[in-house]
């Protein structure tokens, strides 16, 4: 049964000022951390790292659980909070990097075996997501806390007015799933925005056969005008009768679209380039 500890201590002496530029809000809420925890499942022996664990509140349950973690936090001055309120609680391993710039992969010991998980700055959650799809082949699992909207169009299926660009090239990486909301109370300072948990579960094989820089390109240029048509907003890639050769109604806005559609269009174009 899963047990929590104590929250953090929360004397002014050592609490830690959020800092905006690094889009720091840091979660507080014992029962948002605990349905987390629970949603992330960690068993004693996996291989963990937290991003921007920030004073703790989740690494300090994540430690309860598996006795050892990695966390990868750029701010120098939560450093030592951290070392004194969670190195006597298991194994801990502080990484002070830029998670945009850090190899997760050196942590795993093996393909598809390192859980990541993290509280991410909404400023840098996009970028960062791709950086670490670069490495899915040694990713297990993702659990995300991010800006609800931004889950809501990873998660979102063909045909929805969240469906576009960033939604599709994160299923082409994996099967996403937003798991629960949690409202801006749930946070030290309180953002203007609700957020969501996201699970991500990378594809051992990839769902369709494309140049995944291929694909991302033809996505800008289909979504470009989301209101247009793929025959208006293809031109000079593909007219109409090529679209519709792949069995592709030209008369369709892009959000109509599957991933594997995406894929065929993006493939006709790589090879009418060749």
């Amino acid at each position: 049964m899963l047990t929590s500890l104590p929250p953090l201590p929360a004397s002014p002496e050592k609490m830690h000022k959020p800092r905006k530029r690094f889009g720091q809000n840091f979660l507080h809420d014992p029962a948002v951390i605990q349905r987390i925890i629970r949603s992330i499942r960690p068993q004693p022996g996996q291989i963990m790292v937290e991003i921007g664990p920030g004073e703790g509140a989740m690494s300090r349950e994540l430690l309860q659980q598996i006795g050892r973690l990695d966390v990868v936090e750029l701010d120098r001055d939560l450093i030592p909070l951290l070392e004194r309120e969670l190195a006597p609680l298991g194994e801990l391993h502080i990484h002070q990097a830029d998670a945009l710039k850090f190899d997760f992969c050196q942590l795993s010991p093996g393909p598809h075996q390192l859980r990541v998980v993290g509280n991410l700055p909404y400023n840098i959650s996009t970028p960062l997501m791709f950086h670490l799809m670069e490495m899915n082949h040694c990713i297990q699992d993702m659990h995300f806390m991010l800006q609800k909207e931004v889950v809501e169009r990873i998660t979102a299926p063909p045909g929805s007015g969240q469906y576009g660009r960033l939604g599709i090239m994160v299923q082409y990486y994996c099967q996403t799933e937003l798991l629960f909301t949690v409202g801006p109370g749930a946070f030290r300072p309180a953002p203007r925005v609700d957020s969501a948990i996201v699970r991500l579960i990378p594809h051992q094989t990839p769902p369709v056969e494309v140049n995944p820089a291929a694909l991302s390109k033809l996505l800008a240029t289909a979504f470009a005008q989301r209101r247009k048509t793929l025959r208006n907003n293809l031109k000079g890639l593909l007219d109409a009768e090529a679209i519709a050769r792949l069995d592709i109604d030209p008369g369709l806005r892009p959000e109509r679209l599957t991933l594997e559609e995406f894929a065929r269009l993006a493939n006709a174009i790589d090879a009418g380039k060749q």
